[in-house]
């Protein structure tokens, strides 16, 4: 584990992360932090979490060498396959993990916050397992264009409760979440479905998400004799599926990590979630990071096409890793992640999610040669954005 990269004990990402909360969360907050290490690191929950990663999950996940994508860009593109797994993103490793967490804690009730509604559809799927009950916040917006997600957290069991202030969509559905688990202590866990918000959730999810950077390694191996593909390529919008990716590879200075982000219309359009780009030092959530706000220190509200993209601020280890210069930020835009959506589709026969075609906008922006290798996080399937696809493709 890096030393460099990941989380001192008081949760700080050099100077980002730290657990920046209300007086009414810290004894929540506290509680977390004193047992989340023991209890992961005992050797009966680190069995079951195993077990179920591999004959629940499906994992390891496939990586996969794109053929037509790598012939068409001149280099060599494997895509580590996050969509194949149960539930269709690679949000399920980090609930099953939290799961566990909030059982061995004795906690009856779980929440959750979602944005593209992958991250409420692993948590209601997680809580329908182990018999929890389960209520997810889904800003209002979201709930209308991630319709079959909804549909599958009720079928599930959970209760989708819309968020409808700000601009209805992720960042909204994680205060209200706050809320409910300041109101709710004794027996609620707060499942957060990314690497953000106050310590110990940026650190606890990234763990839990490391799965895929150490497949990579072992699977890249198998595939070239060596460990160390030249790029390792995520989309990032709080971050949880590029820490995952990075993870492992953080010290291994020879490979690029690469993370892109969602510019919307244009990184100066005004309708943006490119945080790297914009942000300025701030505080969201409970975390201190890079954070889109107004010369006041309000936040701006983020537009991406991709429900799952649009949140204001990024993970603090993604701050550290832009401070660092340890990892390349790039952006696309709306438009370029459906063109990489359909081309995808049409060279490899996967439909990407829409927070995933955003990724591949890399292989446009870096300057690839026929020798390198490059991994790209397939970090969720689009079926759930088939409704966008079909009014942009026009498919109907």
């Amino acid at each position: 584990m890096s030393q460099k990269y990941n989380a001192d004990e008081k949760g700080m990402y050099g100077r980002f992360g730290g657990a920046w909360i209300p007086e009414m969360l810290q004894p929540n907050i506290d509680n977390l932090k004193k047992v989340y290490l023991d209890i992961i690191n005992t050797e009966k929950f680190q069995k079951e979490y195993l077990q179920l990663l591999k004959d629940y999950v499906g994992r390891p996940s496939p990586l996969y060498y794109a053929k037509r994508l790598s012939e068409k860009y001149n280099t060599n593109v494997y895509l580590k396959r996050e969509d194949l797994n149960h539930t269709g993103a690679h949000k399920i490793n980090n609930t099953l993990g939290q799961i566990l967490l909030a059982k061995e804690m004795g906690k009856e009730r779980i929440i959750a916050e979602t944005g593209a509604g992958q991250h409420g559809v692993a948590t209601a799927t997680a809580c329908a397992l182990m018999g929890l009950k389960c209520v997810v916040y889904m800003g209002a917006l979201d709930i209308e264009r991630q319709a079959p997600n909804v549909a599958r957290m009720k079928m599930l069991g959970a209760e989708v409760v819309a968020a409808k202030s700000g601009n209805q969509t992720l960042k909204d559905a994680t205060n209200e979440a706050l809320r409910d688990w300041i109101c709710n202590p004794e027996d609620t866990f707060y499942i957060i479905g990314s690497v953000v918000g106050p310590h110990p959730y940026p650190d606890m999810v990234a763990r839990f998400q490391s799965v895929i950077s150490k497949e990579i390694k072992e699977q890249f191996k198998e595939k070239t004799g060596s460990e160390y593909p030249d790029y390792v390529v995520a989309c990032v919008g709080g971050g949880s599926n590029a820490s995952g990716t990075f993870y492992h590879f953080l010290d291994d200075e020879k490979v690029k990590l690469v993370a892109v982000e969602a510019s919307g219309l244009g990184v100066d359009s005004g309708e943006t979630a490119a945080t790297i780009a914009l942000g300025d030092v701030g505080i969201i959530h409970g975390s201190k990071t890079f954070l889109m706000q107004d010369d006041d220190g309000q936040i701006v509200e983020p537009y991406s096409i991709s429900a799952g993209l649009d949140y204001p601020g990024i993970g603090p280890q993604h701050a550290h890793l832009k401070d660092t210069d340890r990892a390349i930020f790039l952006d696309a835009t709306d438009q370029e992640a459906l063109d990489f959506a359909l081309e995808v589709t049409r060279l490899e026969g996967i439909i990407p999610a829409l927070e995933s075609a955003h990724a591949f906008v890399a292989l446009n922006k870096l300057k690839l040669t026929k020798d390198d290798s490059v991994v790209i996080t397939m970090s969720g399937r689009g079926d759930k954005d088939m409704g966008t696809y079909m009014d942009r493709f026009n498919l109907k």
